[in-house]
C-alpha cells in the first residue's frame, strides 16, 4: 500500500487525511492519538478488498469496538456521521499491470458492526464501483455477476473485467503471492517464556506463542533451514548486544517431545555457559516473535507492529532500527507504532549512511498531532542526508525542551 486516505474514523475527523505509506512507515506521536486505530484500519481494508468479508474491528491486538466506538464524533458532540470512509492507493510490482490502483470503502451501521455498504476500485483504465444489497446479510460479499455489472450504473468496464472487486485485484496481483497473504498484526506483549515446551500447533497468534514450536520443528525437520533462520536470529543478537548463540535443546528424537529454547553470550577469551530462555532478560523472550516472523522466507508481505521495542535496551531498540530497514529493502512492508527515538534516529542514519538498500523515498514518518478532540496525521519524508523534511512545529518539541532544560536553558 502507498497512502491510506480516511474521513470520520475514530479520532480523525470530517476532512478527508490522506498518509503515505512507504516500505518502512514508523507511527510516532503522543498516546492516544489514533495510531493503534490506524493499524487496525490497514488490515480492515485489506479484508475488504482482498477477502470480500466484512472485517471485525474487534479482532486482537485491535479491538475497536462497535461502530458507534470507530466512527467518529463521539466525546459530547451534538451529532455523529452515519458512516465513516477509508481506502488505500497501490501500485502493483507485476507485469500484468502497469500503473496504481485505488480502493476505497463506506462503512455504515449494520445491527451495530461497522458495515462496507459500498466498495470501489479504479485503475487508469476502468473504474467499478459495488453497493451491497440489503438481503447480504452480515457473512460474506454477495458476488455480482458479469451481466449485472454491464448494466449496472457508474461502471466503466473492458470487455474482459472480473466480476468483483477480490477478483480484479487477484488477477492484477497474481503474480505477487506474499500480498496475498493477510497482514501479520503484532501485539504490543508478546507471550512469557516457559522453562521447558511442549509442541503446540502451529498457528500464528498474536502473541507469538507459536514461535518457539516453530524453531523446534525446523531445528528438528529441517537443519538447512534452521541455520539460515539461526544465522539471522544471531546477528541480531549480536548487533543488539542480547546474545551471541541461540539453540533448541531436545529431550528426545520424536516431533512430539518436550524442548527448550537456549541463549549463551561470549566472553572475551570464551564462550559462556548455555541459558534456558527464562533465566535471562525479559526483552529477548518478547523480541523473539517479531525476529523470527520478520527473518521467515515464507511470511506475507505487510506487517503490522506495535511498540515492538517494549522491554529492549537502547542498543537493542537501534539494532531494530537496522532490521526494519534490512527487511523492508528486501521487499516487505512494515508499519511500525513506536515511541522509541533509538530506532527513529537508526533509520536515520541508516539511510545517510547506505549501510543498507534503503532509500529515503522507502521511509515514512507518520506523525500523529492532537488537535482539541481530533488528530491530524503529518507525512514527514527523510532527505539523503537523514534529515527530517515538511515535520510540523510540534515534532519533537518535548525533547527539544527537555534538551534545553538540561543544559540549563
Amino acid at each position: 500500500m502507498d497512502s491510506i486516505t480516511l474521513q470520520n474514523y475514530r479520532c480523525f475527523g470530517p476532512e478527508e487525511q490522506t498518509a503515505r505509506l512507504a516500505p518502512l512507515t514508523l507511527l510516532v506521536g503522543p498516546n492516544s492519538t489514533g495510531k493503534t486505530s490506524f493499524l487496525a484500519l490497514i488490515r480492515a481494508l485489506w479484508d475488504v478488498a482482498f477477502r470480500e468479508v466484512v472485517p471485525n474491528f474487534r479482532e486482537e491486538p485491535f479491538d475497536l469496538g462497535s461502530f458507534e466506538n470507530v466512527v467518529h464524533g463521539r466525546g459530547g458532540r451534538t451529532t455523529t456521521p452515519n458512516s465513516f470512509a477509508a481506502g488505500f492507493e497501490y501500485c502493483p510490482r507485476s507485469d500484468l499491470h502497469a500503473g496504481t490502483i485505488w480502493f476505497d470503502a463506506t462503512f455504515e451501521d449494520r445491527q451495530t458492526t461497522p458495515f462496507p455498504v459500498m466498495r470501489r476500485i479504479a485503475d487508469e483504465d476502468a473504474s467499478l464501483e459495488l453497493r451491497v444489497r440489503e438481503h447480504c446479510g452480515m457473512g460474506k460479499f454477495q458476488l455480482y455477476t458479469s451481466a449485472e455489472l454491464r448494466d449496472a450504473d457508474r461502471i466503466i468496464l473492458p470487455d474482459d473485467y472480473p466480476a468483483g472487486v477480490a477478483e480484479y485485484l487477484r488477477y492484477v496481483l497474481s503474480e505477487e503471492r506474499g500480498y496475498m497473504m493477510r497482514p501479520v498484526a503484532n501485539a504490543p506483549t508478546r507471550s512469557r517464556p516457559h522453562r521447558t515446551y511442549n509442541p503446540i500447533a502451529l498457528e500464528q497468534d498474536i502473541g507469538g506463542a507459536y514461535v518457539p514450536s516453530y524453531l523446534a520443528g525446523l531445528y528438528r525437520r529441517n537443519p538447512d533451514e534452521w541455520q539460515l533462520l539461526r544465522n539471522g536470529l544471531e546477528n541480531f543478537g549480536q548487533a543488539s548486544g542480547l546474545f551471541d548463540e541461540i539453540s533448541v535443546r531436545s529431550f528426545g528424537k520424536s516431533d512430539g517431545d518436550p524442548f527448550q529454547i537456549q541463549i549463551r553470550k561470549f566472553g572475551k577469551r570464551r564462550k559462556g555457559p548455555w541459558r534456558n530462555l527464562i533465566d535471562v532478560g525479559y526483552g529477548i523472550s518478547q523480541a523473539l516473535p517479531i525476529l523470527t516472523e520478520l527473518l521467515r522466507s515464507d511470511m506475507p508481505t505487510i506487517f503490522l507492529l506495535q511498540q515492538p521495542e517494549v522491554h529492549l535496551h537502547p542498543q537493542a531498540q537501534a539494532a531494530l532500527g537496522t532490521l526494519f530497514c534490512n527487511v523492508a529493502a528486501g521487499g516487505r512492508q512494515l508499519v511500525v507504532e513506536t515511541h522509541s527515538d533509538y530506532i527513529i534516529d537508526r533509520v536515520r542514519m541508516d539511510v545517510r549512511d547506505q549501510t543498507t538498500r534503503l532509500k529515503p523515498d522507502d521511509v515514512s514518518i507518520l506523525y500523529f498531532e492532537p488537535r482539541d478532540l481530533d488528530v491530524k496525521i503529518h507525512s514527514i519524508r527523510l532527505d539523503e542526508m537523514g534529515n527530517v523534511l515538511d515535520a510540523p512545529p510540534g515534532y519533537r518539541q518535548f525533547f527539544t525542551d527537555e534538551m534545553m532544560r538540561s543544559i540549563g536553558l
